[in-house]
């Protein structure tokens, strides 16, 4: 792809604007790490949610998209819209709590919980390996996006020219991070957010375009569903939920039965946590740490997918087989805008597939630097230094976190991993620990021993079912289901996928379960403080609710019929309805399913209607 000097000029001057909010919000960053990290904690909730949204479209995003739809349609796209449940759980149930616990990260959470030494343990058991492997991990494919993105707009064929491509992008995105901390990454997410949303819609009308609009995509779409099976069976590309005759149609029950709300993955925590916990502690209070998580679903589950998927659909269709060099099947997407997209746009293009990566990197850089820093530096090694002294070390842990990130891009890249593949191998390393990180905010009698049991789980058995080792699991279930094939669980294989996720999630559940009641509760004294600074609702804390009860307090006697989980679960159903109403509603307005696309439209509306009612008269309203 050819860039003139005033493509050039868009993208420099893109970079630029990045470096100067780096340097406006450099001295009121410096002040302390709660303002380095959590920009003071009094951030609305418009702004918090904005952040998340462009973080979770990372420049690795449409491509992954892209490569499901290749593979398995539209309906492949179930691997994270499933996750929007969970979404859901932490907006209502959740948000509000971990904006109560008033800590600066999500480990420090475990000795707020708990106590003794399993705390400590496992705060900084959580803290290691979630600053380290985990978050090197998902910079690392990350990292990889952007170099595919790199090799297939500018040209850069070797490894090497593509690995210093990517390496300038993270220090540009470094200096800003390490300058100015969680204030830089919001305001340039905001900014990031609007150029690559307008990018992504505006590379979708010129693809659609390409095959002469709407109708005669669909009729392209088919006909391509008419010579490519997959697995022996006909596609529907088009279909939003897959036919019981799909290879995929397993790992869908699964995702929509039990992963959402057993798997922890990065940004569908369930129960929240990682960087959507990070942008709930820095909102103003807990209204606003409601309306950033409803915004965050809202966006990126119902107004982000369709111009990605329009693109990918258009890739199939003039790209049915692509090869290594054309980017293989991820590739595709960024092959119809080198292709189709004006040479006028390719500038701003390029910036903002910049913006996507940009976005997720300076988050995790971020998020790494935390952990490390709070959890891992001052808690275990050097305690009681100045504000100052903390904020220099975030900055050079944040240069720590880039460094490594790109020691991940280096090993991916060498190694042709493939960014689903990653995904997917993250969603099976922590499945079954999701129900735990749930039931601690509601059931008093889970401990520390129940995280550590769950996580140690979840990753000992996934790894092993997806090895030699797992062989005689793996003959089990073939006796069961004569269609899984006789090796190691694979997570490229929809239907061994699904094993994986269902057998883990099951064994490593029935163990943080008997470890759970094999070992000690909490002390009296830190769940009473607990659910006193938290108030989470009484159902599962009773007698701890009732320690504050009096027979002549109307307002205490009134917590006794606390109605709160009742209200949160209509509002979770008002919720999910809504987004998905809407999703499906405009794909099938897209494709001229004009009366079914109006009634879910209605229907979303209708229930964002009475959420926004309920939450009013509730008190909950961020304008009020």
């Amino acid at each position: 792809m050819i860039l003139t000097p005033f493509d050039w000029l868009v993208i420099a001057a893109y970079f630029a604007l990045n470096l100067a909010i780096g340097f406006f919000y450099m001295r009121r960053a410096s002040g302390n790490i709660g303002e380095f990290f959590l920009s003071g904690r009094n951030v609305s909730w418009w702004l918090a949610g904005t952040s998340m949204v462009a973080t979770t479209f990372g420049a690795d995003t449409p491509l992954v998209v892209t490569g499901l739809i290749y593979a398995q349609g539209i309906a492949g796209n179930w691997l994270w819209w499933s996750f929007l449940l969970s979404g859901m759980l932490t907006v209502f149930f959740f948000a509000p709590l971990w904006r109560r616990a008033r800590v600066l990260t999500d480990m420090e959470f475990a000795e707020l919980r708990y106590s003794g030494p399993p705390a400590i343990f496992l705060r900084g058991f959580r803290a290691v390996y979630l600053a380290f492997p985990v978050n090197t991990i998902i910079m690392g494919w990350v990292n990889l996006a952007m170099a595919k993105i790199l090799a297939l707009t500018l040209g850069l064929t070797t490894t090497r020219q593509q690995l210093t491509g990517v390496f300038c992008c993270l220090a540009l995105t470094l200096a800003y991070n390490a300058i100015s901390g969680m204030w830089a990454v919001l305001w340039t997410d905001f900014l990031q957010f609007i150029l690559k949303m307008s990018m992504v819609i505006l590379l979708a009308y010129f693809a659609v375009h390409a095959v002469g609009g709407m109708g005669p995509l669909a009729v392209h779409v088919r006909a391509f569903d008419a010579t490519h099976a997959i697995n022996g069976h006909a596609r529907d590309t088009l279909a939003f939920i897959p036919s019981s005759a799909s290879p995929f149609f397993l790992s869908f029950l699964v995702l929509l039965s039990l992963n959402w709300w057993a798997s922890w993955y990065p940004g569908a925590e369930p129960g929240g946590g990682g960087y959507i916990a990070q942008r709930i502690f820095s909102a103003k209070n807990e209204k606003h740490s409601l309306g950033a998580t409803l915004w965050f679903n809202i966006a990126h589950y119902a107004l982000r997918p369709w111009p990605w998927i329009l693109t990918a659909l258009v890739a199939l269709v003039l790209l049915p087989n692509p090869t290594a060099a054309q980017g293989g099947m991820e590739g595709a997407y960024v092959w119809v805008m080198v292709h189709y997209l004006p040479p006028s746009l390719r500038g701003l293009m390029l910036a903002g597939f910049a913006a996507a990566y940009m976005s997720t990197i300076g988050t995790h850089l971020n998020l790494g630097a935390s952990y490390m820093i709070n959890d891992i530096y001052k808690r275990f090694f050097v305690a009681g230094r100045s504000e100052r002294h903390y904020v220099a070390a975030s900055r050079v842990a944040t240069i720590l976190v880039a460094v490594l990130s790109a020691s991940a891009a280096g090993f991916m890249l060498t190694h042709g991993a493939s960014i689903a593949t990653a995904w997917k191998f993250l969603l099976a390393l922590g499945a079954g620990a999701g129900l735990v990180f749930i039931l601690r905010w509601y059931w008093w009698r889970i401990n520390a021993w129940s995280e550590i049991a769950a996580m140690t789980a979840a990753a000992t058995i996934s790894l092993t079912l997806e090895s030699g080792w797992g062989m005689p699991a793996v003959r089990a279930l073939h006796r069961i289901d004569p269609a899984l094939a006789l090796v190691p669980l694979n997570q490229d294989d929809p239907h061994a996928f699904a094993w994986l996720m269902l057998t883990t999630t099951l064994l490593t559940t029935a163990i943080w379960l008997a470890v759970t009641l094999a070992t000690q509760p909490e002390t009296e004294a830190t769940l009473q403080a607990f659910y006193d600074r938290v108030r989470p609702a009484a159902l599962g804390w009773r007698r701890f609710a009732q320690a504050g009860i009096t027979t002549s307090d109307p307002d205490s006697l009134a917590a006794q019929r606390d109605p709160t989980l009742r209200y949160n679960f209509f509002h979770w159903v008002l919720g999910f309805t809504l987004v998905y109403a809407m999703l499906f509603g405009v794909g099938d307005l897209l494709f001229g399913r004009i009366a079914p696309g109006c009634g879910l439209l209605a229907l979303s509306g209708s229930c964002l209607a009475v959420l926004f009612y309920s939450l009013n008269r509730r008190g909950w309203s961020v304008w009020r």
